[in-house]
């Protein structure tokens, strides 16, 4: 009876690290796609910016300033749209991993039930004979 207790324990256990292993898998794989996505917007944001200010330190008198306002303008709105589409794609991969672990967990339940109900059905049938 002990040994047999021990058994479901074990499996049990070992059910339960390789689910907690596969959840963090998925969990440092969207956490490392999500710092890249945002690194490379970043880096962008970062170049773009560093032009405008080359423009802006060479501008000389009013109609440079004039076309350089309007840069500025166009710059800070397209860093918004490129800010906006990171996010959307952020949300993208938060939303694939949310799924991904919740099919883990539901994997993980249905296990535990098997396991669970498993020993009841042979105690069954062998009192049954």
């Amino acid at each position: 009876m002990t040994n047999q207790f021990n058994n479901q324990i074990f499996a049990f256990t070992k059910q339960l690290t390789d689910s907690a292993f596969k959840a963090q898998s998925l969990a440092l794989k969207s956490l490392e796609t999500v710092a890249d996505l945002q690194l490379k917007a970043l880096e962008q944001q970062a170049s773009v910016s560093a032009e405008f200010v080359a423009e802006a330190m060479e501008a000389r008198d009013i109609n440079a300033l004039r076309s350089l306002w309007e840069k500025g303008s166009s710059l800070n709105r397209d860093n918004a749209e490129r800010t906006v589409a990171v996010s959307q794609e952020i949300i993208a991969i938060t939303q694939k991993t949310a799924e991904s672990l919740n099919a883990l967990v539901q994997e993980q339940r249905q296990a535990a039930n098997d396991a669970a109900t498993a020993p009841v059905g042979a105690a069954k049938k062998a009192a049954a004979k």
